[in-house]
This record gives structure tokens, C-alpha cells and sequence, in this order.
């Protein structure tokens, strides 16, 4: 066992070089540093660090060279690892860190740092390149690579190309930015493997079980995350990005075994908010790599699939505070050893020595271009507040409404993004309107502007030909070039309005703080009768989620209540004070402090309008036994996701079920069960569920979320249809459908191309998939499932699924697709999913016996920054069962 063990080492070295040959030839090491072998005991690409052994070999080198790195936690993760980055630079440069950090934050602002004293920063003031590497936590060669790039910088005998990095500019390294991920993957690798590498594809050590390691504890995807910002990991990293403002950022991935590795330029479309500039910066760094793939032999390509249009991925948010940034990828080999389809096999220390040298290729592009790029960083910010004064847009204004708490975060997001925002202390005119204190002024004429408008616009375009490309290849049946997302407005995903105006309003302002939410008080003071919450916002369902743990008993109005000369909205929560404890008054004033949720008191049950305290329109809200779907076949972000809203937002806890396991499971001890998206035929069967039909006729609020609507369908207990891609009036096959047996198949005259190519497309399929776009959907005001909502909302839709409304014999659709001329709200829509998708569902109801059937076509908790859904996929965990009767209270 030892000889195979000792022989798989050596061929593992042997793909990149001995140790006479190492990963940068021609380079001698001083023996003073110490190597991963010396701490970790084995060489790099030898074996997979875990990120204990990662952190562990950072403290070595800190120990060896104090004066040359410096080791800071940014972040905490979900299972309380932490998250750290690495400065490393000339003893010169680390003597001098806080001049240096804080000379970059002086050129971060043009407004405070005159034009003299930024050219005199200039002249002596080091570039900084930012290295990210494993956001995705199976992809793993790159940790490994950035700690040898640490150790090649620290321990590197008279090399010039380091000598000029370390002159020129300071490294910071995050060696991973998803320890928890990372951690996942390689205790799978480490449990699944045997005596010898396997290099199958098959092979356990490869497949990953459910959820795999991409992601953290809540199976975030973290490159999708830095535009809500929901996560520790991203929250820090964040928070760290801005304490430096570097030039250069670039996030190191890896991509599938059979590819080779890609590096910048991006793959079009472009954000129009990138300047001219910084693309031209980009190309000088793929060149330079360029070069040195090209020396080592290496196989690369540029331009293709990784675009930088979505500005929530770690290489592209940065760019628009003017800073550099690219993605890299690596082809992955899941392991030690990959077979590669084409017979060749790809051995993880030659990933691990691709990602190294791009490393340090990049490194040397920041120190020779150092005077460049921080002239380019300067005159980013300053040419951004002159766009702010000078252009059309020169503000933006976001009015406080009935959910004021929704204002409250997405004000405390904006400034976590370093964008300067201002919070009215009283009522002003803005856009030529009346706004009440409380709502939000974003001055355009600051060094942000450009990530303002990227996140904040209701539509970002994309080039045109681009767009003509993907409307040719979509003509063929041929799949888009579309990588993620086009529509994202962060105010419309919150469902408010983000107004543009031509001036800055003037009033009384005060700075946004982080604060995502406002502490309050109770109004009115102490009663002997009934406390009021009114229901429409965030803070509202954290305060319901806290209430209903704490064993408060909680009434909900399914209708308004109108009282003292103010209309309550439906779904408004009511704590008598006889029903609770008589402490009430003090639980809730804690409460409304720490949810920010508003809480009146009132002294008399007599109403104006609406329905009163009695009244059977008024419902009892018991304290739900909530469980989800977990594990195969669900989908790990959805699921993550959904788990993530209801405990990490809203302080909920969640039960989740191994899907195998559901039909065996006594679910009478459960009030909801939800399926997040996911094939659930596949574990649940297909056809009619008796158990599931059971449990729901008996009392119990089933959710289904996206694709799990098809699951639900199939086992009728959802009477609505997925729909094939309509048929159009110009389509040559649409009379002939129906063959005659006699005479034959019908004839088709085709008298041109385009005819031809309508010819050849499938007789019935789905609607084309869409990335993901920002629609606007219509609610039934009576309905209980918008209970506390406005009379319209937007979703965020993707993919293909389009449903059939239910019937109003099976149930109701409480919200419902706008027509087709207001439906698309942002982003890119296929024009016939446009036709198609108007007036169908975005939500359905359907009551089965006791109990209730929700479904949700629409994602609500999508990578949990569509905050405007949250209150209806509330009202479907805790209004829901208020609704049902189960015959035993639980």
C-alpha cells in the first residue's frame, strides 16, 4: 500500500516539475521560509487543504516573515470559521501599511483630496492587486495556488519579477472566500477516497452528494450575492474591498474537467457602466498572461462565456468603484486525478500551478502598469462625480410608504455598497412631488455613481448585436449566450420605486448608516386592551416570528381595520391583552426595538370601518410547526435560499426532511410543509400521492415553489396545466397537425427562408428559457395571500415554466401576471414568453378538504433578495395555516 501511495505522489509531482523544477523554474528558495511541506506535509498539489490547514500555514509564514505579511479576519462564516486576507509587500511598504491604506481611501474621494495632493500620492503610493480566490468550495485548486503564491513571494532568492511586485505594489490575498463550502467538499474527498487517486468521472470522490461544496452553510452561491449582499462571507468581504479600494481584482474559479482556463477579456455583453478604460486595462493583464501560459505551454481562451454584465458577481461589483477586476477559471479536476474525455488525464498540482501563474502574472502587470493604474483609479472616481453633476439623472429618490422597512434596509444595503445616502428627517418636494420624512435622496454627483445607476436603474441595456446574436441562435433552437440575470434593479426587488430626477432635492437631511432596520417603540403607551401591528413589510413578520416563539397569542384581520382616523391594512396583527401574558406591554416594546416593526396600542375595540376585533374575519395565528424538502432531488440553492429567508431574515426555525424520507414520515406533527424547487418524481413517484393527499385534506399547508409545481400537478393536488410554447399565427405547420391516413401527410409551402426555418422547429415545446428578468404582477386585494400588499408587486422570473390559471371552481390565483404591455419591468424577455406569460399565475391557492395547496411559480426567495415577496410567502407559512382547519390542534 505504501509503494502506491509513494508512486501516485510521484507521478502527481511529476506533471509539474521536481522540486529542481518547481512550479516557476529557474527559481531558488531561501530555506528560512517555510515550505507547505514543512507544515503541512505534503507539496503543493499533493493533497487538498482543508482550511484549517490553510490558516495554519499562513501563521508559519507570518512566523517567518513578520515584517513582510500581515494576516486580518474579515468575516465570520455561518459554522464560525473564520475568513481571512493576507497583506504581503516589502518590508518598506508593510512599515508603511496605514499611510498607504489610508492614501488610497483620499483617492477614493476626489471631493475631499485636492488635484496637488493626489499627484503627490501618486508618485510614491504602491498599486494594489486583489487576489480572491474559492468563493465556490469545490472548486479547489485555487486556496492551494494562493498559498504557494504567498510562499513564492516571501521566499523567492533575488527574483526581479518579485522584487518589482514587492516594490511596486502590496498583494492581498482571501485564500478562500467560502470556508465552510470548502470544508464540505474536502471531507467528501477525504472520506470517498481510497488507497490511489481514481480519475473516472464516476468515481465516488468526484460526485459530490447533495448539496456538493459550491456553496456555504445556506447554500448561497457567494458570486451571486454581492448584489443583495445576504451573506457573512459577502458582508465581509465587502467591508474589507472598501477599507483598501485596490486596483486590481480578480476572482479565481474553476470551470468543468474538459475545459483548459480562461482569463480576461470578458465574453460580451459588457455593463455600458464599464468604461473604455478599464476594458483597455483588462487586455493589457490577458496579454501578460497571454505570455506566460504561452511560455509554459499552457492552453487558455478569452472572450468567451464569462461576460461581465451582472454586476453581483465579486469580479465585476468592483469595477464600478473603478477598480480593475476579471474573473480566471481553471479546469477542474474534482480531485487529484480527472480523465478528460478526449484520454488525457488532468492532475489537480496542474490546476493548482495554472492558477499560480496567473497569479503572479497578474502581480507583475499591476507593478509595471502601477503609475497607470492608479492614475485610471483617480480619474474613475473623479470623472463619476462629474457624470453625477453634469447628466440627466442627478438623483435619486426613494419614498417611504406603507413599507417603511423595506426603505429602511435597502437604505442600509446602499451604504454597505459605499454609497452615500441621505435620509429625509421631515417632509420635502423631490422629482416634483410631495415626499414624507423618511424616504431616501441618493445624490448621483459622487464617486459611486456608476454602481448607483448599475443597481439602482430600472434597465441596463445590453449591446444590440448582441442581442441580435441571441434572437438568430434562439430562431435556430440553438441556446443563448445569456450568463446570468438581466434584470435586477435592487429598489423594484424590494418593490419600491427607484424615481430619477433632474436636480438634487434640498431638506433636511441625515447620513444612512448600515443599520438595516430602525428600532421603534410602542405608540400610545401602555393599554388593558389590544396592541395592533400593522402587517405589509419585513418588520412586521419578525416581530410575528418572534411573538409566535415567545407563545403570544396573535389574532390577524383578514380585511382593513379603520380606527383613530388611520386604515390598517388586512393581515394587521392584534395582541389583546387578556389573551397574553401580563407582561405584554414590555414584550412587545422589546420586540418593536429589535425588529423595527411598528406597534400601536389602543384602549377601545370600536372601529371607524373595516371589521373588528370579534369579528370572523379575524383570524387566530397559532404558532406553525413548519418542514421543508431537503436534500435530492430539491434544489440545494432553492432550498438554501427558502431555509435562509425564514431563519436567517425572519428567526424562524425550519424542519428539514430528507425528501426520501417524506413518505415514510408521520407528518401530523407538522402544520406546513414546504417543497422548494426540485424533480420530486424522482423520489416521490409519480401519479396521485396518497400521503401527502391525506396530510394536506387533514389540515396541512403544502408549498410548492417553481418546478415543484410540476410534482404537485401530477399528484392532483394542483389543478393547473404547464403549458408548451404557444403556437403562432404565422407558424407553416400550425394546420397540419393532423395527418389524413388516405392521402398522406399535408403539404407546407414554404416561400422563404424564414418560413423554412418556422418549418423545422418542433411541432410542441416548452417556451424558450429566460435568464431572469423583473415582471410585474397584479394582486387581488380580498385575497388573503396578499394580505398587508399593495395592489401590484414584482417577481423575479426565470427559466421556462408557464402555468394555467386555476379555475374558480378549483381555487383562486391571488396574483396574476400583468398584460403584456406592462409585464416586463426590467431586463431582457423573449417576446413570445412576453405574449405568453401575460395574465397567467404568479401565485395559486387551491383548498383540498382541511387544508390548503399553495403554489408559487415564481421563486420568492431567489437567492433571497426579492424582499418584495417576502410578506406573501409569510402570509402563506403563518396565515396559511390560520386559514386550514386541522381537526386536533397541534
Amino acid at each position: 500500500m505504501k509503494r502506491i501511495v509513494f508512486l501516485t505522489f510521484c507521478l502527481l509531482l511529476a506533471a509539474v516539475g521536481s522540486a529542481q523544477d518547481p512550479f516557476w523554474p529557474g527559481t531558488t528558495y531561501d530555506a528560512a521560509v517555510p515550505t507547505m511541506e514543512d507544515v503541512l506535509g505534503h507539496a503543493p498539489g499533493a493533497d487538498i487543504v482543508s482550511h484549517a490547514e490553510i490558516l495554519e500555514y499562513l501563521e508559519a509564514l507570518v512566523a517567518a516573515r513578520p515584517n513582510q505579511i500581515q494576516v486580518h479576519e474579515y468575516a465570520r462564516t455561518w459554522e464560525g470559521r473564520a475568513l481571512v486576507y493576507a497583506v504581503i509587500g516589502s518590508e518598506a511598504n508593510l512599515a508603511r501599511i496605514e499611510t498607504i491604506q489610508s492614501n488610497m481611501r483620499k483617492l477614493a474621494d476626489p471631493r475631499t483630496t485636492s488635484e496637488a495632493e493626489a499627484q503627490q500620492i501618486l508618485e510614491t503610493q504602491p498599486a494594489i492587486t486583489w487576489l480572491a480566490y474559492g468563493v465556490h468550495g469545490n472548486e479547489i485548486s485555487s486556496p492551494d495556488a494562493a498559498l504557494f503564491t504567498a510562499y513564492h513571494l516571501l521566499a523567492a532568492d533575488n527574483d526581479p519579477i518579485v522584487d518589482g511586485i514587492l516594490r511596486e505594489s502590496l498583494v492581498i490575498l482571501v485564500p478562500t472566500q467560502n470556508a465552510d463550502g470548502r470544508d464540505r467538499f474536502v471531507n467528501h474527498f477525504r472520506v470517498s477516497r481510497g488507497i490511489a487517486p481514481r480519475a473516472h468521472p464516476a468515481a465516488a470522490e468526484h460526485d459530490e452528494p447533495w448539496p456538493g461544496g459550491r456553496t456555504n452553510h445556506y447554500y448561497f452561491d457567494l458570486n451571486r450575492d454581492w448584489l443583495a449582499l445576504t451573506q457573512p462571507e459577502t458582508r465581509g468581504h465587502v467591508r474589507a474591498y472598501l477599507e483598501w479600494f485596490p486596483t486590481t481584482f480578480v476572482d479565481l474559479h474553476e470551470m468543468g474537467g474538459n475545459s483548459t482556463y480562461y482569463f480576461t477579456p470578458e465574453a460580451v455583453p459588457y455593463n455600458p457602466h464599464i468604461t473604455s478604460s478599464q476594458r483597455e486595462v483588462l487586455d493589457v493583464y490577458g496579454q501578460n498572461n497571454a505570455k506566460w501560459f504561452d511560455t509554459y505551454g499552457f492552453l487558455y481562451f478569452t472572450r468567451e462565456v464569462y461576460d461581465a454584465f451582472y454586476p453581483g458577481y465579486g469580479a465585476s461589483w468592483p469595477i464600478f468603484h473603478g477598480t480593475n477586476a476579471a474573473t480566471y477559471e481553471q479546469a477542474s479536476a474534482r480531485g487529484l486525478v480527472f480523465a478528460r474525455d478526449d484520454g488525457t488525464e488532468l492532475v489537480f498540482a496542474e490546476t493548482v500551478r495554472h492558477h499560480f501563474v496567473s497569479s503572479i502574472a497578474t502581480l507583475e502587470t499591476t507593478a509595471t502598469h502601477r503609475r497607470r493604474l492608479l492614475d485610471g483609479f483617480w480619474e474613475y472616481r473623479k470623472s463619476a462625480i462629474e457624470e453625477g453633476r453634469t447628466e440627466a439623472v442627478k438623483a435619486f429618490v426613494i419614498a417611504k410608504q406603507d413599507d417603511s422597512a423595506a426603505v429602511e434596509k435597502l437604505g442600509g444595503i446602499l451604504t454597505e455598497h459605499g454609497i452615500e445616502v441621505s435620509r429625509a428627517r421631515e417632509a420635502f418636494t423631490g422629482c416634483g412631488v410631495e415626499l414624507a420624512a423618511g424616504s431616501l435622496v441618493i445624490d448621483l454627483a459622487q464617486p459611486a455613481k456608476r454602481l448607483i445607476r448599475t443597481i439602482l436603474d430600472e434597465q441596463v441595456e445590453m449591446e444590440a448585436d448582441f442581442l441580435a446574436e441571441q434572437e438568430r441562435r434562439r430562431k435556430k433552437n440553438l441556446s443563448d449566450e445569456i450568463y446570468d440575470v438581466t434584470g435586477w434593479s435592487l429598489a423594484q426587488m424590494f418593490n419600491l420605486e427607484a424615481t430619477a430626477c433632474d436636480a438634487v432635492p434640498s431638506g433636511d437631511f441625515e447620513r444612512v448608516t448600515h443599520e438595516r432596520s430602525l428600532p421603534k417603540t410602542i405608540t400610545g403607551g401602555r393599554t388593558r386592551l389590544a396592541y395592533l401591528v400593522p402587517w405589509g413589510d419585513a418588520a412586521a413578520g419578525r416581530l410575528l416570528a418572534r411573538a409566535l416563539l415567545a407563545d403570544l397569542h396573535v389574532l390577524s384581520a383578514d380585511k382593513t381595520i379603520q380606527q383613530g382616523g388611520r386604515t390598517y391594512p388586512a393581515g394587521t396583527l392584534i395582541f389583546m391583552a387578556d389573551h397574553n401574558p401580563d407582561s405584554i406591554h414590555d414584550t412587545l416594546l422589546e420586540l418593536a426595538r429589535v425588529t423595527g416593526a411598528e406597534v400601536v396600542s389602543t384602549d377601545t375595540g370600536w372601529v371607524e370601518g373595516g371589521v373588528n376585533f370579534g369579528s370572523n374575519n379575524v383570524q387566530h395565528v397559532r404558532r406553525p410547526e413548519v418542514a421543508m424538502a431537503w436534500d435530492d432531488p430539491t434544489s440545494s440553492n432553492g432550498a438554501g435560499a427558502t431555509r435562509f429567508v425564514l431563519e436567517g431574515q425572519f428567526g424562524y426555525p425550519v424542519t428539514p426532511l430528507r425528501t426520501r424520507s417524506i413518505r415514510s414520515t408521520d407528518l401530523s406533527a407538522f402544520d406546513v410543509l414546504i417543497l422548494p424547487e426540485g424533480s420530486y418524481q424522482r423520489v416521490l413517484g409519480s401519479g396521485e400521492n396518497d400521503q401527502l393527499s391525506r396530510w394536506v385534506e387533514a389540515g396541512g399547508t403544502l408549498i410548492g415553489i417553481g418546478s415543484a409545481l410540476d410534482y404537485l400537478i401530477e399528484a392532483e393536488l394542483l389543478s393547473s396545466k404547464r403549458e408548451s410554447q404557444a403556437e403562432r399565427d404565422d407558424d407553416p405547420k400550425k394546420d397540419t397537425d393532423d395527418d389524413d391516413e388516405e392521402d398522406g401527410p399535408h403539404a407546407m409551402l414554404l416561400e422563404t427562408e424564414e418560413d423554412y426555418l418556422k418549418a423545422i422547429e418542433p411541432k410542441k415545446e416548452d417556451p424558450d428559457s429566460v435568464a431572469g428578468v423583473m415582471v410585474k404582477a397584479r394582486l387581488d386585494p380580498e385575497h388573503w395571500l396578499n394580505g398587508g400588499m399593495g395592489e401590484s408587486v414584482f417577481a423575479l422570473v426565470r427559466g421556462r415554466a408557464i402555468y394555467t390559471p386555476l379555475t374558480l371552481d378549483d381555487g383562486r390565483n391571488p396574483a396574476v401576471m400583468a398584460g403584456p404591455d406592462e409585464l416586463l419591468a426590467s431586463g431582457y424577455l423573449w417576446e413570445d414568453n412576453r405574449k405568453q406569460m401575460a395574465y397567467k399565475p404568479l401565485t395559486m391557492v387551491e383548498p383540498h378538504g382541511r387544508g390548503l395547496v399553495i403554489g408559487f411559480v415564481a421563486d420568492p426567495n431567489f437567492r433571497a433578495y426579492v424582499d418584495g415577496l417576502n410578506v406573501i410567502f409569510l402570509n402563506a407559512v403563518f396565515r396559511g395555516p390560520a386559514r386550514a382547519r386541522p381537526p386536533v390542534l397541534r
